[in-house]
């Protein structure tokens, strides 16, 4: 019986649940839905989708050394994926479907209307967990509840760990040939415009390139994980999140090789290790969230009292944070990063969420927005989680009182102000000391062109701590 694996975000041959499982089953065949109108809806990025069609060229080139046709539809929402996928089952005489399962509202929805539709034909819709290391609802709190804080998810998930290790899927074998032709990928889709050049140099595509970039890491970076991580000046992170988010790297294959770097310890031995094993802890424990509280994949607060705060409507101003000219250097030279790479250094991604949720306040779905549409490792559940997190509305989130300042954070994780030079090169000629509050000392070393701060850090945070202050108490 003919099996067809119908890949998502888990662009990868090495380590895939379900194409193990698919092959393991029977001639398999792949499927890939491209679906333009549902990426938009969701505000995935130019940069994303590019990345998704680059990493299927290199699938596709995988998946012919195993003799695995990969076949490419297009429907333009996720409501026509269910007979998109029953056509192709019924053209190539399939008798199982097989899906990593994805846990976004609209993902459920739409898995859910596939099964149904294939139970029609009398074909199956097999799931397998591939993108955590736990299935939600495995990991609970003693009263059966989701955990909302995550130090007490992450003991558990430690103890879970000890006690087994998630294995890493079997290679699939080479299969006998199929008589069916692969289709070409697209070199881009209608509606995402084709990204700069020079995204193609910082995120090559293909799992090969992701193996070798989590080997360097783990290998040479890890041990100074801890220390390094929050400078962005240094390259002291893995920069492997939008391999993750594609699927092209595995959690398992992320947890198994900082291991291997620490002897096999969790929670002893080196700290680069430690906190990033706890990284892709944060991750799951997001995912998880999603799953618990499903409010937060609907534009909700995790926290419903704060669903109440009078947030500012100030578009001007969420223009000037959106393109890097809020006059505060660290949070423009953060936000071009992100508008030239498609990825933001994640200590910089809390300092730009907290000044446009809390100095400028200004509702965090804004910032949430801007970012899905910019990100290329853009992920529902992080993103929503690191926002909501920053905002103090998320679930074991920022208290509303600790609020980052921005020129401090600049002048702790960027003293010689190098990111800032490389981002923000009008400030190139400044010093070490005044290029983190060039608007100081009278505005003397401010130069002709670039902003004055669009808000006073003190009185602005103030207001941010009356207005969450003031919220009224309402049950979750």
């Amino acid at each position: 019986m003919r099996q067809l694996m119908w890949f998502r975000c888990d662009l990868r041959v090495q380590d895939n649940t379900a194409l193990s499982a698919a092959m393991a089953a029977g001639p398999t065949l792949a499927l890939y839905l491209i679906t333009p109108g549902q990426w938009l809806e969701h505000d995935d990025a130019p940069a994303k989708v590019d990345f998704w069609l680059r990493n299927l060229v290199a699938l596709q080139a995988e998946l012919a050394r195993l003799n695995v046709p990969l076949l490419v539809r297009h429907a333009e929402h996720w409501d026509q994926a269910a007979e998109a996928v029953a056509r192709l089952c019924h053209e190539h005489q399939v008798g199982a479907v097989h899906v990593n399962e994805e846990y976004g509202i609209h993902e459920s929805a739409r898995d859910a209307a596939v099964k149904a539709r294939l139970q029609a034909d009398d074909v199956r819709l097999r799931s397998h967990l591939d993108q955590l290391l736990f299935k939600p609802g495995s990991v609970l709190t003693k009263s059966d509840g989701y955990f909302q804080v995550f130090s007490q998810f992450r003991k558990v998930c430690y103890a879970r760990l000890h006690a087994a290790l998630p294995a890493c899927a079997p290679a699939p074998a080479v299969q006998a040939p199929l008589e069916i032709e692969g289709d070409a990928i697209p070199a881009s889709v209608q509606g995402f415009a084709t990204p700069a050049t020079p995204l193609l140099a910082l995120w090559p595509a293909g799992e090969a390139h992701a193996l070798q970039r989590l080997e360097a890491f783990t290998d040479q970076q890890i041990e100074h994980y801890q220390d390094q991580r929050d400078f962005p000046a240094r390259p002291g992170t893995s920069q492997l999140s939008p391999y993750l988010a594609a699927g092209v790297l595995s959690p398992r294959q992320c947890l198994h090789a900082a291991l291997r770097s620490n002897q096999g310890e969790f929670e002893s031995g080196n700290a680069g290790a430690v906190t990033w094993i706890n990284e892709l802890l944060w991750r799951e424990f997001y995912k998880h969230i999603l799953v618990g509280y499903p409010r937060v994949s609907r534009h909700r607060a995790f926290r419903p009292e704060t669903e109440a705060l009078r947030w500012r409507d100030a578009p001007e101003e969420l223009h000037a944070w959106q393109q890097g000219r809020t006059g505060i250097p660290i949070v423009d030279a953060a936000m071009r990063q992100l508008l030239a790479t498609g990825w933001m250094h994640n200590r910089l991604r809390m300092v730009v969420a907290m000044f446009l949720t809390k100095n400028l306040l200004i509702d965090w779905r804004e910032g949430e927005r801007w970012f899905m549409r910019h990100l290329i490792d853009g992920d529902l559940a992080a993103n929503n989680g690191g926002w909501q997190w920053s905002a103090s509305t998320g679930t074991d989130a920022a208290p509303y009182f600790r609020i980052f300042n921005p020129v401090s954070q600049s002048q702790r994780f960027d003293p010689q102000g190098v990111f800032i030079r490389q981002w923000v090169p009008e400030l190139a000629g400044l010093d070490a000391r005044d290029i983190h509050d060039p608007a100081a000392r009278g505005g003397l070393f401010l130069p002709a062109g670039y902003p004055q701060p669009m808000v006073d850090l003190s009185s602005s945070r103030d207001r941010a701590i009356a207005a969450f202050r003031n919220l009224p108490k309402v049950a979750a």
